[in-house]
């Protein structure tokens, strides 16, 4: 029978991996960038087109969201904009954990998807999704604002 070391195992040597994601062309961050001067209607309708020309762009997803025009809809966006965050990262090269820190612009679009996800959650009675998604959140961002942010 082997026994155990008692030596710490370091899984890296500056704590947990940090991912930042690729960067937004940056012809969407521009249109998107004009979308949100502008005024009622047609902002959200401008960010829509966005999304539609972008559907990668994970901001876009999270302003829609933003700027949906019930809580349903805001739901469906911040949903999108997670999932399609989720395989973001992991392109990027994240394994399931590890920071992925609001520091890096790159990282904001994911990180209010899954913020607006949490928030429409709890708009929406799945207090359970609403508390997973503040505590990945966390997990994520330790200095992400409990109330949301950035």
């Amino acid at each position: 029978m082997r026994t155990m070391s008692d030596q710490p195992i370091q899984f890296s040597p500056g704590g947990l991996p940090e991912t930042v994601l690729h960067p937004a062309p940056a012809e969407a961050r521009e249109a998107l960038e004009a979308a949100l001067a502008l005024e009622g209607d047609a902002r959200r309708d401008a960010i829509s087109a966005v999304v539609a020309s972008f559907p990668r762009f994970l901001d876009g997803w999270a302003r829609l969201g933003e700027y949906a025009r019930d809580d349903v809809e805001a739901y469906a966006a911040f949903r999108v904009g997670y999932h399609r965050g989720l395989d973001a990262l992991r392109a990027a090269g994240w394994r399931g954990s590890g920071y992925v820190r609001s520091a890096h612009p790159e990282n904001l679009g994911f990180l209010r998807a899954l913020d607006g996800l949490r928030r429409q959650a709890g708009r929406i009675g799945e207090a359970d999704e609403e508390a997973r998604c503040a505590e990945f959140l966390h997990q994520l961002d330790p200095n992400w604002p409990a109330t949301g942010g950035h």
